[in-house]
């Protein structure tokens, strides 16, 4: 009898178990892109074994993309659900007004995460998947940061949601931020968090928890506060960069200061 209903408890516990992996596996996984909005300087792109192309605004890139910029240029792209179909024409500009060359720009949904690459700056998207289970989205990205400098602002994020960004020597997990990372492994967070593993001395994997408000160099292992000119830095950017909702596409002077709503984390 005990061994009856041990074999009994053993087959339900299996069918619980083989049911989980079916519905995990059933629910839809969709992948996401990157769509450019606002580009100055010189920039390109390239995916796989062809070659490489000018980087323009309105650009969707998917996974598997490689971007790089010049000097005295930067990049600013959103990720996300709905990103490939945010409007890209803009609405004609005031009389007098002459369209910049570089520089246009329009204003994606806040629900998106936006990234900015600085100048000498090489950066794969690895992945971008979202998957529906239901309740809830879960997403995963993974950004190689293979030189250079890039600063961005993460959405909130389900629990089982990822958003890494490798680097040379190591990898950075970012939660409900905005951050600032360097290939040579400098990180500065305004708000959220990130934990690293780094190869530290002798090739020892190390973490550290770097928290809104401070900074890591991973160069020392030195853990230190965001000082108060980085601070207005964070505040300068993410009042410039093209986050929230808009009553549609406008015509942004590159040369003039304009404030933007930002949806909060």
């Amino acid at each position: 009898m005990k061994e009856t209903r041990s074999l009994i408890n053993n087959l339900l516990v299996c069918g619980v178990v083989f049911a989980m992996a079916s519905t995990l596996a059933a629910q839809p996984v969709s992948q996401g892109t990157a769509k450019v909005v606002r580009v100055k300087g010189d920039a390109r792109y390239k995916m796989g074994g062809n070659d490489w192309q000018p980087l323009k605004v309105g650009d969707v890139v998917k996974p598997g993309t490689i971007i790089q910029t010049a000097a005295k240029a930067y990049v600013d792209f959103a990720m996300g659900a709905g990103s490939a179909s945010v409007p890209v024409l803009m609405t004609s500009p005031a009389p007098g007004y002459h369209r910049p060359s570089t520089g246009s720009s329009y204003q994606p949904s806040g629900e998106q995460n936006m990234v900015r690459m600085w100048e000498n700056t090489l950066l794969s998207i690895d992945k971008l998947t979202i998957t529906q289970t239901g309740a809830d989205e879960v997403s995963e990205t993974q950004l190689d940061l293979k030189a250079g400098h890039i600063f961005g602002m993460v959405k909130k994020m389900s629990a089982a949601s990822k958003y890494e960004i490798k680097i040379p020597s190591g990898v950075a997990g970012i939660r409900g931020s905005v951050y600032d990372i360097t290939a040579d492994g400098v990180i500065k967070m305004q708000s959220g968090s990130a934990v690293l593993a780094y190869s530290g001395p002798n090739g020892t994997v190390l973490t550290q928890v770097i928290m809104g408000g401070q900074m890591f160099d991973a160069r020392t292992g030195t853990l230190t506060q965001l000082p108060d000119s980085d601070k207005t830095d964070f505040d300068n950017l993410v009042g410039a960069l093209p986050v929230g909702f808009t009553t549609g596409p406008v015509w942004i002077d590159p040369d003039q200061a304009f404030v933007l709503l930002v949806s909060p984390h």
